[in-house]
């Protein structure tokens, strides 16, 4: 049985109850037995993230919603001296990893029989979104800021979605789509649970690329979170199995521009407070001055032993170009890693011999119109 639960008041409430979030306020989790979430036995013809399809709680097969996304590349990044991997998740079919998590949820939307949704969201979500919506004959509205890259807007529009933008910051984005969210379900990639029984079949991957191995350490951009917590849960179901011996140390990155969970990591509190965003960003995807899920994020990154680092807009620029020259070609956001990644060989988290994964999010074909500024 899977029901939601409120780990706050440890209230529960019942799947199909069309919610975003508990009585108190809080976001809710999955509660699940645990033959539920077993990853055994993986489908080895089927090359989508489907392939763990036990792990996964849809009910009904007639209800998957899939555009082929998940298995994606785990390719050597040069390094003369650690062993550096990517995982490119950017192929996925709209161009980022939200995808996993947009599969699952309008999966899920689609066996609640839900007929129109709203999201809020700064580009790649959305787009991810509107695409599995659009698959799925579900009505949908997005909610962007005003800013966001161009071409995740043309793309969002494309997918047949209404666009709505918001003036202000991401933080006024999120508080627009609040009050459409009171009447019409909040297919939210921050607040929904389903989003991150998506992401985190990356860990899946990165496990079986390596043999069913873990590796050392995974390093990912961090604004509200989606992708580090997938990696969290993901890595403690195929431990909890016996599958993998260890969870590898989760690394995250934020922009110096808006970083509250590294506020919270270097200031060695328990819990992440506001930290308004106080200029523009090229890794616009990130800029989460709150995040919704703070308290596990927080939990993920003690449970693992991980850190987090900042890079400031000068590193950005170099990560993009320093990807580019080997062939990889990622928004902003993505590029975050490739500095992060030095600046924790620097300061001995990631030491000599360790495998190292780094996630790059979304594609530089989102944000054309930012790096022709830099190019």
């Amino acid at each position: 049985m899977i029901e939601y639960i409120c780990d706050q008041c440890n209230t529960t409430y019942r799947i199909d109850t069309l919610r975003y979030k508990c009585d108190c306020g809080q976001p809710l989790q999955l509660k699940r037995t645990e033959s539920e979430s077993s990853i055994a036995p993986i489908s080895k013809d089927d090359s989508t993230l489907w392939r763990y399809r036990q792990a996964l709680p849809i009910t009904d097969d007639a209800s998957i919603i899939s555009l082929g996304e998940g298995m994606t590349p785990l390719v050597s990044f040069d390094n003369d001296t650690h062993d550096h991997r990517l995982k490119l998740d950017f192929v996925c079919p709209t161009g980022s990893y939200k995808d996993r998590g947009a599969a699952v949820l309008l999966s899920k939307v689609k066996e609640l029989g839900v007929q129109e949704v709203v999201e809020d969201s700064s580009g790649n979500a959305g787009a991810a979104i509107a695409a599995y919506s659009a698959k799925a004959g579900i009505n949908c509205t997005i909610y962007c800021p005003a800013s966001t890259s161009k071409g995740k807007l043309a793309q969002i529009s494309m997918y047949g979605a209404k666009l709505k933008l918001i003036e202000g910051n991401r933080a006024a984005t999120t508080q627009a789509v609040l009050e459409a969210a009171e009447t019409t379900y909040y297919a939210s990639h921050n607040w929904n649970p389903f989003f991150l029984e998506g992401t985190k079949t990356i860990a899946f991957e990165i496990a079986e690329q390596l043999g069913w191995q873990a590796p050392d350490h995974v390093i990912c951009p961090i604004g509200f979170g989606s992708v580090y917590m997938g990696l969290w849960v993901g890595f403690g179901e195929l431990q909890a199995q016996g599958i993998i011996t260890k969870i590898p140390h989760l690394l995250g990155v934020q922009s110096a521009a808006c970083c509250p969970v590294y506020k919270a990591y270097s200031e060695n509190r328990t819990q992440i407070e506001r930290s308004p965003q106080t200029y523009e960003t090229l890794a616009e995807g990130i800029t989460s001055e709150v995040p919704i899920r703070g308290d596990t994020i927080m939990q993920a990154l003690r449970e693992t032993d991980g850190a987090i680092t900042i890079v400031d807009e000068a590193e950005i620029e170099i990560g993009i170009k320093a990807l580019a020259s080997k062939g990889i070609y990622v928004e902003p956001t993505s590029a975050v890693i490739v500095k992060a990644f030095d600046k924790f060989v620097e300061s001995g988290v990631i030491r000599a011999g360790d495998i190292t994964v780094s996630i790059l999010t979304g594609s530089g074909l989102k944000a054309t119109d930012k790096l022709m500024k830099i190019a």
